[in-house]
């Protein structure tokens, strides 16, 4: 006994690769989130707060590439520490600029974009 509305034929559906708006190629094999993050000049820095307590400040992340919480969020994880996002800047409590940096380059940002004062 045969469908009245079904096809003669079976129908077969193949998804469409998702494009990036940016770059135009098929999101697997996009470049654009590595590309942003060879333009940034990330500068990690130390700073005095209240009773000479030390701040690790990072600055020059691209927010709307990256979301600076998230990222805040692991780096307080990695060095053990408080900290908070605040104003395009990442501030971390205590003296973290060399293992802040290691962790940056193991996400993949480069070494020499990165500034350490």
């Amino acid at each position: 006994m045969k469908l009245l509305n079904s096809p003669p034929f079976q129908i077969y559906s193949r998804k469409m690769a998702e494009i990036c708006p940016v770059c135009g190629l098929p999101r697997d094999i996009c470049a654009c989130g590595e590309i942003s993050k060879e333009q940034q000049r990330i500068r990690i820095r130390l700073e005095l707060g209240k009773w000479k307590r030390k701040n690790t400040i990072i600055d020059g992340i691209d927010d709307k590439e990256t979301d600076l919480g998230r990222l805040a969020q692991k780096l307080k994880a990695y060095l053990a520490c408080g900290g908070t996002a605040k104003n395009n800047q990442i501030l971390l409590q205590g003296d973290h600029r060399d293992r802040a940096r290691s962790y940056l380059v193991q996400l993949g940002y480069p070494e020499e974009n990165i500034e350490v004062q």
